[in-house]
């Protein structure tokens, strides 16, 4: 592999990642997708549609994902997410605050990308927060507590962490054949689940669940097959071009917040560059503004008042700690992560779940007690 084609290789997975993270920002919007929105359905209505929609894209996200690392497209092994150490406490603890604070905030990282773009000044703010609170996490001051607390508390696999690969370790069976089996299984059963209530079947529902687990699964691609080389010129290492770890990544959108700011704060530093998560970033913002202006659903909208302030300040504090902490939200760990069948991310998922519901209450007490 010559230097030149190093640039060639960065150009196409940042491109590729635009366009896809523009089509996800899209169908959420046109489909009002919203994970915080499932939760709160469930809690308030007894409604489990919007909740079908989150799991059905996780069935499309999980197939996709163990296909492609079955058929030697991908490494499983090469993401934050199938690493040896299991960070259940960090997962647990991130989770929960995340899914408060997106209840507060009125929606998750995406769906504040989402917001800004349908002309939501509230969701502005939400960004400038989470981001702020996150690169903090990353490398501030609460990352000393995330670091020397609570991953510490975690255990050590043999290897990966995700199911085929432990099944893999304890029978001895191929790794490929455990992808099958339990990429397609868990997938499967999840989709029966997802598009066993008639009243679910409609074009926006499957549109969000197949629409947007297809486009995780295709970040993947690019990013784990294109985006690859077995051996950098630069370093004579394997490397994953314009990933910001220098792993494997699909969509996710706590962290990339932090270095889409911190991209544009430091934008004449010539060791500043582009990477698939800041122009994944972009992308879900142009998708989203792009589908309403079309619709004509696009229109400003800003803060009610004071408490309304307080909320989503707050809310994008707690999703910037709960994020990084976690290693993703809702569609970093809650699509990315859980498609890899990685125990962490399982445990963030359901942990931001749990994390919602919590949220929700708090409102419904809020509102009693000032009614």
């Amino acid at each position: 592999m010559s230097f030149a084609s190093v640039p060639v290789i960065n150009a196409t997975v940042l491109w590729a990642g635009f366009a896809l993270s523009l089509v996800f920002g899209a169908i959420m919007q046109r489909t009002r997708f919203c994970t915080m929105g499932s939760v709160s359905d469930i809690v308030n209505m007894g409604s489990w549609m919007r909740m079908r929609m989150w799991v059905l894209a996780i069935a499309t996200a999980t197939i996709g994902f163990n296909l492609l690392a079955a058929t030697g497209q991908i490494d499983s092994a090469q993401t934050i997410y199938t690493t040896s150490r299991v960070l259940w406490l960090s997962a647990l603890v991130g989770g929960v605050l995340f899914g408060f604070g997106m209840v507060l905030a009125s929606g998750c990282g995406s769906k504040t990308l989402v917001r800004i773009g349908e002309g939501n000044l509230k969701a502005v703010v939400v960004f400038v927060m989470i981001a702020i609170f996150a690169y903090i996490t990353l490398r501030g001051i609460t990352a000393e507590v995330r670091v020397r607390v609570f991953d510490k508390v975690a255990f050590n696999l043999s290897g990966p962490q995700d199911l085929p690969a432990i099944f893999a370790h304890a029978t001895g069976l191929p790794l490929a054949d455990l992808q099958l089996v339990l990429g397609l299984g868990v997938g499967l059963l999840l989709g029966v689940w997802a598009l066993s209530a008639r009243e679910f079947r409609t074009a926006n529902n499957l549109l969000a669940g197949f629409g947007l687990g297809a486009v995780i699964v295709a970040v993947w691609f690019v990013s784990g097959k294109l985006g690859f080389l077995a051996e950098d010129p630069q370093t004579l290492q394997a490397a994953y071009i314009g990933s910001q770890n220098n792993k494997m990544e699909s969509l996710s959108f706590v962290a990339p917040l932090a270095y889409t700011l911190f991209w544009f704060m430091m934008y004449s530093d010539a060791s500043n560059v582009l990477t698939l998560g800041i122009v994944s970033v972009f992308g879900v913002i142009a998708g989203s503004a792009g589908m309403a202006l079309i619709t004509r659903q696009f229109r400003w909208e800003g803060f009610r008042g004071a408490e309304d302030t307080a909320n989503h300040l707050v809310g994008g504090a707690l999703m910037g700690i709960g994020g990084v902490t976690a290693l993703g939200c809702t569609i970093g760990q809650g699509m990315s992560g859980v498609s890899t069948l990685s125990i962490t991310s399982w445990i963030a998922f359901l942990s931001i779940v749990g994390g919602a519901v919590l949220g929700v209450k708090y409102q419904a007490w809020r509102v009693e007690r000032t009614a």
